[in-house]
This record gives C-alpha cells, sequence and structure tokens, in this order.
C-alpha cells in the first residue's frame, strides 16, 4: 500500500511539473509576433483581424480567410484585400485552435471593430522587450535575453513586411 502511494505521489508530482513546463514553454511568443502586431501580449496564437474577416496565425506566419465557403491558409492575404493596413488596422487577439471553427461567434462579437484605428503595434513601441523581434526598428539594442548577446539571433519569417516595402500590407 505504501508503495502505491508513492507512486501514486511522484505521478503527481510528474504530471503537475509537466504541466508548470508546458505552461512556461507556452507563455512567452514575443520573438515571434509581427512588428504590426498590437503591443502588450507576451503570448499569441491568433489575431483575428475584423477589416479582412481573418485571422493571422502567429506561430506560422500565416493568413486564414474564407474563399468560397472554405477556410484557407497562405502566406499573405489575397489581393482582395490590397487596401488592408496591418499597421492601422485593430486587431483582436485569440489564444485557442483553430478560431475559424467559431467564426460565427468571432465575427458578431468583434465586427464592430472594422475601422477602428486605436492599437499601438509593436514597430512603434520603445518597450525593450520587443526589441527581439528582427524587424524592429530597436533590435539592434536587444540584449538577447538571458544570454546578454547582440546581433542576429534568427530568421522568424517576414511578419507580414510583404513586398518587401515594409508597408504592413496583407498582400504582395
Amino acid at each position: 500500500m505504501k508503495k502505491q502511494l508513492i507512486i501514486l505521489a511522484l505521478l503527481c508530482f510528474s504530471a503537475a511539473g509537466n504541466m508548470a513546463f508546458s505552461q512556461v514553454h507556452l507563455s512567452v511568443n514575443i520573438g515571434l509576433q509581427p512588428v504590426w502586431g498590437p503591443v502588450g501580449y507576451d503570448h499569441v496564437e491568433y489575431y483575428y483581424i475584423p477589416d479582412a474577416d481573418a485571422y493571422y496565425y502567429v506561430p506560422e506566419h500565416r493568413f486564414y480567410y474564407n474563399e468560397g465557403g472554405a477556410w484557407v491558409s497562405g502566406g499573405s492575404l489575397p489581393g482582395r484585400y490590397h487596401d488592408i493596413d496591418l499597421y492601422h488596422v485593430h486587431k483582436v487577439v485569440i489564444n485557442e485552435p483553430q478560431p475559424w471553427l467559431r467564426h460565427n461567434e468571432y465575427h458578431e462579437r468583434y465586427h464592430s471593430y472594422s475601422g477602428r484605428r486605436d492599437q499601438e503595434v509593436i514597430r512603434e513601441s520603445h518597450d525593450p522587450r520587443y526589441f527581439e523581434i528582427k524587424e524592429h526598428p530597436e533590435h539592434g539594442k536587444w540584449k538577447g535575453g538571458e544570454h546578454g548577446e547582440h546581433g542576429d539571433h534568427g530568421d522568424h519569417g517576414d511578419h507580414g513586411n510583404h513586398g518587401g516595402h515594409d508597408e504592413g500590407r496583407g498582400h504582395h
């Protein structure tokens, strides 16, 4: 009986340790966020973009949008969104998998944000935690987290700067 209790206790501690590790591992992804994303979030899975009625998946730098009744993904928004400036449209953070599966709910809740231009974006922030993002204007000041290093720390994708002009457009 004692042996079973010890094994049970070890399993519980192990499970609690794994949960704590998972939470820490998933809690911060600032370095993956695009410079057109809104400030104030340490972890973002998706942005819902009401002006485009579309989603942006931060970990893979992909847009999800409705095309002929089906949700498809791409590295940029299709041409019909050519007037969307990602630096100025409102973005809503959604941290759940595949938010388009509940799109009617998100559309209903956040469609009124379409046309709002009231968010500070990461590119304009002077908060040192955002310097980690390679495309941030102050990336050269980044201390490299706990390593205290400067310079290039890997490429995290194009972060929405399509066409090489840093316009923040969701298209080429």
